[in-house]
């Protein structure tokens, strides 16, 4: 069962992650994520295991995935980096939270950036549009994406804080102790 990834149980950080992982980052098992992406929901700090989608200006695969049981996971959608239409909003981070989703990786376009804000789940994208997405039912889960030129695979680990967002083959993080809480 995945970790809860409230900081109170559980501490991350990128800059570590990536200091401590030098030799993983040369052979591509941990990458890193280009800085083009802006931060939109409460939570600044994310991480979970990827659940991938690959759909351009249309969201119903999106919600369909939402609606399912998020276990702390984190989607990553390939949108094709498009700036036409937003693949995520206000209702869909609602349904995300309600489901268990620790965060969304949108690699184009959400929108109610105000209600993205007020919820308590991490989403980064490259921008914001208030065009809606399409709702045709295109698109594919769970196979490897390119985000931005950069290899991800479903069942992988997304890790996301302030300084930047991760991506790799293993986890990184470790549950704290309660001794180490004192």
């Amino acid at each position: 069962m995945p970790l809860s990834n409230s900081s109170a149980t559980c501490a991350i950080n990128t800059c570590d992650f990536c200091d401590q992982h030098g030799e993983a980052i040369e052979r591509g098992e941990l990458r890193v994520l280009p800085p083009v992406f802006r931060h939109y929901g409460r939570q600044g700090m994310f991480f979970g295991e990827i659940v991938t989608l690959r759909c351009l200006e249309d969201n119903a695969l999106l919600r369909a995935t939402l609606e399912q049981a998020g276990m702390q996971r984190v989607l990553v959608v390939d949108g094709g980096a498009s700036m036409a239409r937003a693949l995520f909003g206000g209702k869909l981070s609602e349904l995300a939270v309600r489901n268990g989703w620790a965060g969304v990786v949108i690699d184009g376009c959400v929108r109610d950036v105000q209600e993205l804000q007020a919820c308590a789940i991490g989403v980064r994208a490259l921008a914001c549009v208030p065009v809606p997405p399409r709702k045709l039912g295109t698109g594919e889960r769970d196979q490897p994406v390119r985000i931005q030129g950069v290899p991800v695979r479903p069942g992988e680990w997304l890790y996301a804080d302030a300084d930047g967002m991760l991506v790799s083959a293993q986890p990184l993080h470790r549950p704290r102790l309660a001794a180490d809480a004192g």
